[in-house]
């Protein structure tokens, strides 16, 4: 192997980040004791290659079918960024690798010094929160959201309901330089035109009825940290305006006051709507949309990762019942992966819920998964089924069948109930719901209570 500077290896040991220097044989000529300590606390990795050490391959990652940092930095002659899922003592982690490229007195690339970061907020494995996956369209999502995360764009996040989109805007939150101040959910959907303005922006006292004393708002609360506003779409137009100015000239008014406050926050947004058309129509503001839009990232549909659906199983069962050892057959998988899940991971949370609940054992089988889907057929009675069904009695099978989902639905939210501590927000977050849907439940359940 070559020799190395003692200088670099001193330099190398200074830094706080884990960080390699290897050679053109993809070998680690030096690694210091931040990566020793994350990624090999028990061996040497001198001598060994980088791709045999953070992802247990026997060839380097592009002929493994990954993005490999020095085979582009190769191609391009400049330092490169990947995001790669990678071994460490204490499992499957993502890492965001960043690849420079030492020149010698010739100016070929004779070594190359990698930085490697571990992105917390997301795993390859089961995990009790954050994002899980390892499917292709999952991993392209995470190294937007890598990417963007240290800066200050603002963020628009783009999927259909139920794919995550408050756990991508905590994820922007957790790798941006804000991390260690608030982020502060708006739910614009749950906000009536009325109470929009003061909700945002806050109010001064006897601004309007009801107004006994000076409020902040929710921009207010904030401030320094990061501001998401969840469904977006939802914004009434007369506020869209106010809300430009603010992600314009970081400015804003309380309702009933003439004093102009200045606020500093990172805005991330999202929605299942399609803005470019409610722009066509003129129900969103073109402005706004650019101004929101700054790096938009589009979030997968579950059945756009299918393959994600064990590793997300076993860790929503691990949510949803917690004091049990559940395990899923290799049946009851199937049929899951089958299930199109128009819903979403949201969907699928619900749908092990109510399987949790029909499973007597620690294992949910097909049947069970099947009953949970509403896709169960009834059992041959051994005599001839007759060849169609009249509408009515169809209709009171598919009343019968919502009817029991529905218990099954409201027999799981007493459950987390009883056992839950926290606030209404923490239960919506581990229900997988948003806390406008937390809080409809709660009223369709205290409307079905008995009579004290």
């Amino acid at each position: 192997m070559a020799t190395v500077l003692p200088e670099l290896v001193s330099y190398l040991e200074g830094l706080p980040e884990p960080h390699i220097l290897f050679d053109g044989q993809y070998r680690i000529l030096a690694a210091n004791a931040a990566y020793r300590r994350v990624f090999s606390p028990q061996a040497s990795v001198v001598g060994r290659t980088c791709y045999e050490v953070s992802h247990h391959f026997s060839v380097p990652c592009d002929q493994a079918g990954e993005s490999c940092p020095l085979a582009r930095s190769r191609e391009s002659g400049h330092r490169e960024r990947v995001l790669h899922l990678h071994h460490t003592p204490q499992g499957e982690s993502y890492v965001n690798i960043e690849l420079v490229p030492l020149r010698d007195a010739k100016g070929g690339q004779a070594f190359y010094v990698e930085k490697m970061e571990p992105l917390r907020v997301a795993q390859g494995e089961p995990a009790a929160q954050g994002l899980i996956g390892r499917s292709a369209g999952f991993q392209r999502m995470l190294e937007l959201v890598a990417r963007v995360g240290p800066s200050q764009a603002s963020v628009l996040l783009l999927g259909e309901s139920g794919t995550g989109k408050e756990l991508v805007a905590h994820a922007v939150h957790e790798a941006s330089p804000r991390a260690a101040l608030p982020l502060v959910v708006v739910d614009c959907a749950s906000l009536p035109e009325n109470l929009f303005e003061s909700e945002l922006f806050g109010h001064e006292r006897g601004a309007f009825t009801g107004a006994s004393a000076s409020k902040a708002g929710l921009v207010e609360a904030a401030s320094g940290g990061t501001l998401f506003l969840d469904e977006v779409g939802d914004i009434p137009l007369p506020m869209q305006v106010k809300l430009l100015r603010l992600l314009e000239s970081g400015t804003y008014r309380r309702v009933g006051s003439t004093d102009l406050r200045r606020t500093d926050v990172r805005v991330v947004s999202a929605t299942h709507r399609e803005l470019k058309a409610m722009v066509a129509e003129g129900r969103f503001r073109e402005d706004l949309y650019y101004r929101l839009s700054t790096f938009p990232i589009h979030l997968p549909a579950l059945r756009e990762r299918a393959e994600d659906i064990p590793l997300l199983a076993v860790a929503l069962l691990a949510r949803v019942a917690p004091q049990r050892r559940l395990a899923l057959s290799a049946q009851a998988l199937d049929a899951l992966q089958q299930h199109a899940f128009p819903g979403n991971v949201r969907e699928l949370r619900n749908v092990l819920e109510r399987a949790a609940l029909l499973a007597d054992g620690h294992a949910i089988e097909r049947v069970h998964v099947e009953q949970a889907l509403g896709a169960a057929t009834p059992q041959s009675t051994g005599s001839a089924a007759p060849a169609t069904v009249s509408q009515p009695a169809s209709r009171h099978a598919a009343t019968v069948a919502d009817t029991s989902l529905q218990n099954l639905e409201r027999m799981a939210l007493l459950e987390q109930l009883k056992t839950h501590q926290g606030s209404r927000a923490a239960l919506a977050r581990k229900l997988g719901i948003s806390e406008r849907s937390l809080y409809r439940k709660l009223r369709e359940l205290a409307g079905r209570a008995p009579p004290a």
